[in-house]
């Protein structure tokens, strides 16, 4: 979008920021700085990656426990049974149940953030892939969201653990905190983001692996980061 068409807010904001790469440090301290908006605006990272996710061997995808969370109430679904469902409902996810469940997101119910199942729910909840599926929704073994230790995930994921992918176009994007973050934890969440990325670098992937690596408030213009692995490092 032509910057002439944004609001007088963001082009204030965007004269605050050159083209280049900023270190972790600066980048974080300009997305506080260029958080301008009535509410507390969400960082977002925005990680373009050199991997072709036509080929399986070079889908990246995983999970990873921010240290200091999202800074937001994440909504858990666990569709379990017996055990499991009171497992679930003791670690305080925000709704448990079975058929009852999976009959409301056939009706159009999507009133929640993530789904944990267990293994064998997962041929029940196999028939709402059309509906689940675009949205990323739909539980995974590789996120740790199919699973039977239903009660620990759910703590985990309250407590800040995220699931990201590549999407077709090769960028991994994600919410990594608020703006309201103090400088220290947003920090903190960035770098162990990356960490997790850069680990799971596929084989496969050719020539440069970070191609840029971007963050931004939901209303706010975008700061390019540095493309150096060691960056991120301790």
């Amino acid at each position: 979008m032509d910057i002439k068409k944004r609001s007088k807010r963001y082009r204030e904001a965007a004269k605050l920021i050159s083209n280049k790469e900023y270190s972790l440090d600066d980048a974080v301290a300009l997305v506080k700085k260029t958080a301008s908006a009535k509410f507390d605006e969400t960082v977002e990272v925005s990680i373009r990656l050199g991997v072709d996710p036509r080929h399986a061997d070079q889908v990246v995808r995983g999970t990873v426990a921010l240290p200091h969370g999202l800074g937001k109430e994440v909504r858990v679904l666990v569709i379990a049974k017996g055990e499991k469902a009171e497992a679930a409902e003791k670690a305080n996810a925000d709704y448990v149940g079975y058929e009852e469940y999976i009959e409301k997101i056939q009706k159009g119910w999507l009133e929640f953030d993530v789904i944990v199942a267990t293994p064998d729910a997962m041929r029940d909840l196999g028939k709402l892939g059309r509906v689940l599926g675009p949205r990323g929704l739909m539980p995974n073994p590789k996120s740790g969201t199919v699973t039977r230790e239903v009660g620990t995930t759910v703590k985990e994921i309250k407590a800040g653990k995220i699931d990201f992918r590549v999407d077709k176009t090769g960028i991994v994007h994600t919410g990594v905190g608020k703006a309201s973050f103090e400088k220290d934890k947003l920090r903190d969440n960035v770098k162990t983001l990356m960490q997790m990325i850069i680990r799971l670098k596929p084989s496969s992937a050719k020539g440069a692996y970070l191609k840029s690596v971007c963050i931004s408030n939901t209303m706010g213009p975008g700061i390019y980061l540095s493309t150096n692995p060691q960056e991120y490092q301790d």
